[in-house]
């Protein structure tokens, strides 16, 4: 089905700069809005429901599982997470450009409910760089970063199946990019019809 929204699901390897990305761009662009997933885990701090996740009981996640309402779903540290199809296809529906911070895995699996959704896949300027970048942050152990960094080669050789690729080396040249790709996929002819249905009719482009 066709909505008026576009979905843009990102992808990187841990230290590739994914997430910083994505809250720039939402901070600079109001027309894009987060994914809310699903999480069994207890809310933190001031997070309310319905606005970092919906926060659900490990029967109602059960449920969903069951029901097949999650378009991708995962244990992480002893919780469970899921992307729900009805959350994105609301927001999409309303005419809201989606972003969806993700695994390459994930991202195939979207892709294979929303076609039109845009993979992107986010990359370190080198294998320096990013060791560099995960030590700096200072979250894991040694053994941790070693780890880190053999499943990103797994994931960076996922990068061919994305729509478009982003070289990470300098932040605000990797933001430009990523500006310009949400703006090119509103102009793109499928999407600005989508978007834009009324304006089309009246000119009688079919």
């Amino acid at each position: 089905m066709d909505y008026p929204g576009n979905l843009f699901v990102v992808a990187a390897p841990s230290g590739a700069g994914k997430s910083s990305l994505v809250k720039a761009l939402m901070e600079l662009d109001s027309g894009v809005q987060p994914s809310v997933s699903h999480t069994t885990r207890a809310p933190r701090g001031q997070e309310k429901h319905g606005r970092e996740y919906f926060f659900v009981s490990q029967q109602e996640f059960d449920a969903m599982v069951l029901a097949d309402a999650f378009v991708e779903w995962a244990h992480v540290h002893g919780n469970r997470y899921g992307t729900s199809k009805k959350a994105i296809e609301d927001r999409i529906a309303k005419g809201a450009d989606v972003v969806l911070e993700i695994d390459y895995q994930g991202a195939l699996q979207i892709k294979k409910v929303f076609a039109n959704a845009v993979l992107i896949f986010i990359l370190p300027p080198s294998w320096e760089e990013l060791r560099a970048r995960l030590e700096r942050r200072g979250e894991d152990a040694a053994d941790v970063i070693d780890l880190r960094l053999q499943n990103a080669a797994l994931e960076l050789a996922q990068a061919k199946e994305f729509d478009f690729v982003i070289i990470n080396e300098l932040f605000e040249r990797a933001l430009f990019d990523l500006k310009a790709i949400v703006h090119a996929q509103r102009l793109k002819y499928a999407a600005l019809r989508r978007a834009r249905a009324d304006t089309f009719k009246a000119l009688n482009i079919a």
